[in-house]
């Protein structure tokens, strides 16, 4: 029996040293869709999602391909994701492409490569970005605000 407790100590010393590496991994495996509500939306031709609000349905969208501009807009020193965005992608000539209302706080849209101006506007307050989008890797624009929701 002695010989029992002296082989399980070290065995529970391992498996609580284990523990958070399997939680770390559990986290990473890919969502389970069924539950969330993303949908491929479509507008002037142009494809995107709007959405996760709760972790699950940014996950899912985190895990689409196909998209060439990722947006995330958040607000804070907390960088808290905000679902309440408008949103303009224009051509570098100014006309619109996509118009979209209380959009995100992630907004995936597949664009025709190009360069486009990005206004997002939340509470009247606009941030502007412009980018160049290809069919290669997905442009990633960040817009934040400071203060409070």
């Amino acid at each position: 029996m002695k010989h029992v407790h002296a082989l399980l100590l070290p065995l529970a010393a391992v498996g609580l040293l284990m523990f958070p590496v399997m939680l770390q991994a559990a986290s990473l495996d890919p969502v389970d869709n069924s539950g969330v509500q993303v949908q491929r939306q479509e507008q002037n031709g142009i494809t995107y999602l709007s959405g996760g609000i709760g972790e699950d349905e940014a996950k899912a969208i985190q895990q689409t391909t196909g998209y060439n501009l990722h947006m995330t807009f958040s607000v804070g020193v907390e960088n808290k994701y905000i679902p309440d965005v408008d949103v303009v992608i224009q051509k570098a000539q100014g006309q619109p492409v996509l118009t979209l209302s209380q959009a995100g706080p992630l907004v995936y849209v597949q664009l025709p490569p190009g360069k486009y101006t990005v206004v997002a506007t939340r509470n009247g307050e606009a941030r502007h970005d412009t980018t160049d989008v290809g069919n290669d890797t997905a442009r990633n624009l960040v817009f934040h605000w400071n203060g409070d929701e």
